[in-house]
């Protein structure tokens, strides 16, 4: 042999038969964690894509219902609006109703007088009418219970004869609704 053939020969190495394996339980168990694993990190990506598709619908749906309730709150403001539209006229116009009254509280001496009072009175009725047909009205004060909500103390006085305390025995400016809104509360003189 030469040296190159026993060099070849040293090398290889006598193979021995494979022992059987026999595993126990345990190992087997272990095993089968290892393929489970291995299954997991395999549909790994499917639960990503279904949780990020949750995600997705529920942000959706809250969506919606933002949506939903920004319109019926856009329906709210606009029949607000509608119902409450004279609202910066009528105020406007109060003060020429009370001069109207005024006007009205004092006596006529001559003929002329008359005509011009009867001609203040057809003025003031017809604009009281187009008032009441927006939706405003007079709020009834006197020898009612005062309503902070809805009268305006102005001053008090001391309870005389059968009347109630916190009565209102005087108006000293009449008050308005608009509707169900209070336009100008009325300024009252109440007992105390």
């Amino acid at each position: 042999m030469t040296e190159q053939d026993q060099s070849v020969d040293e090398t290889k190495t006598p193979v021995e038969p494979a022992e059987p394996t026999t595993e126990t339980p345990e190992q087997v168990v272990e095993t089968d964690k290892t393929e489970a694993t291995e299954e997991v990190v395999e549909d790994q990506p499917l639960v990503d894509l279904q949780k990020k598709y949750d995600d997705l619908e529920d942000s959706y749906l809250r969506s919606q219902a933002e949506i939903k309730n920004m319109h019926a709150r856009h329906q709210k403001e606009q029949a607000s609006l509608l119902k409450y539209d004279g609202q910066a006229l009528a105020k406007d116009v109060l003060p020429v109703l009370d001069n109207l009254e005024r006007a009205l509280a004092t006596e006529a001496t001559d003929d002329n007088g008359e005509q011009l009072k009867k001609g203040v009175q057809m003025t003031y009725d017809h604009m009281l009418n187009a008032l009441k047909d927006h939706g405003v009205q007079e709020i009834e004060a006197a020898g009612k219970t005062f309503d902070p909500t809805i009268h305006q103390a102005v001053q008090t006085v001391a309870v005389e004869g059968d009347q109630k305390a916190d009565t209102v025995v005087q108006v000293f400016q009449k008050g308005y609704y608009l509707k169900d809104r209070v336009l100008r509360p009325a300024m009252v003189v109440v007992a105390q």
